[in-house]
C-alpha cells in the first residue's frame, strides 16, 4: 500500500473515530452531566490517542521492530495518562474517559491495515451500544440521594423517624424515603444526614449532592457555567 493510501485509510479511520467519540459525549455524557470541562477533555483525549498510536506503531513498523512489544509498552504510557488529574474523577466520567481510550486506541490499529473494512465498525457499535443500554437502563434511577446538614437533632431520634422525614418533605421539597444519620454535634444543634428521595427528574446529575465537600476548582467550574 503506498502513501497516498496510507493517508487515505487513516483520515477515513479518523472520521470514524471522531464521529463515534463526539456522538458518545455529546449525545450521551453531555447531554445528562452538562459538564464542558469533561466534554473537551474526552474529545481531545480521543484525537490524541488516536494519533499517537498510529504513529507509534508507523514508527515500529518502519524500523522492522518488534510491532507486538512497542504496542505494549505504548499501552503502559498511555493508560498510565489517566494518573495525570490532580482532583479525583468520578466513577462515570472515568468509565467514559476510559472507553473513549479503549476505542481511540481500537480504531488507530484498524488505521494501519491494507484498506478499510465494514467489519471495523463493530468495535465502534459495541461501544456505543454498551454505553446506550447502560445510561437507558441501568443507570436510569429516579433514587438520588443529598447530604444535609440538618438543625433539628431533637427529631433523629429513631422513635420519631417519620417526622424527620415530613419535615425534610416540606423544607426540601421532594419525595423522601427514608434517612440515615451521620455525624451530630449537640454544641451546635447540627447533624449530617443522608437523605435517599425520588425526584421524576431522570437528567439529574448528583455528582455534587453526593458529595460533602467540592474542590475549589469545581466550585469555579460551576460558577463559569
Amino acid at each position: 500500500m503506498n502513501g497516498t493510501q496510507s493517508i487515505a485509510l487513516m483520515a477515513e479511520m479518523f472520521l470514524v473515530n471522531m464521529l463515534f467519540v463526539w456522538g458518545i459525549t455529546h449525545f450521551l455524557y453531555y447531554k445528562k452531566s452538562h459538564r464542558r470541562d469533561y466534554y473537551f477533555t474526552f474529545v481531545m483525549i480521543g484525537i490524541a490517542i488516536f494519533f499517537l498510536m498510529y504513529f507509534m506503531v508507523y514508527m515500529i513498523n518502519a524500523l522492522d521492530s518488534s510491532t507486538g512489544i512497542g504496542i505494549g509498552i505504548g499501552l503502559f504510557g498511555i493508560f498510565s495518562i489517566m494518573r495525570y488529574r490532580t482532583d479525583t474523577i468520578p466513577v462515570r466520567e472515568m468509565t467514559y474517559l476510559f472507553s473513549i481510550l479503549c476505542l481511540s486506541v481500537v480504531n488507530s490499529l484498524g488505521a494501519g491495515g491494507n484498506t478499510f473494512r465494514i467489519e471495523q465498525l463493530i468495535p465502534n457499535i459495541a461501544f456505543l451500544l454498551g454505553i446506550v443500554l447502560c445510561e437507558a437502563f441501568i443507570l436510569k434511577t429516579k433514587e438520588r440521594t443529598k447530604y444535609v446538614n440538618y438543625d433539628r437533632v431533637e427529631l433523629i431520634a429513631e422513635d420519631r423517624r417519620a417526622e424527620l422525614i415530613d419535615d425534610l418533605k416540606k423544607r426540601l421539597g421532594v419525595d423522601v424515603k427514608h434517612v440515615d444519620v451521620g455525624s451530630v454535634d449537640f454544641l451546635r444543634d447540627m447533624a449530617l444526614l443522608k437523605v435517599y428521595y425520588v425526584t421524576d427528574n431522570d437528567s439529574a446529575d448528583t455528582t455534587i449532592d453526593e458529595r460533602t465537600r467540592v474542590a475549589r476548582e469545581e466550585w469555579e467550574n460551576f460558577n463559569q457555567k
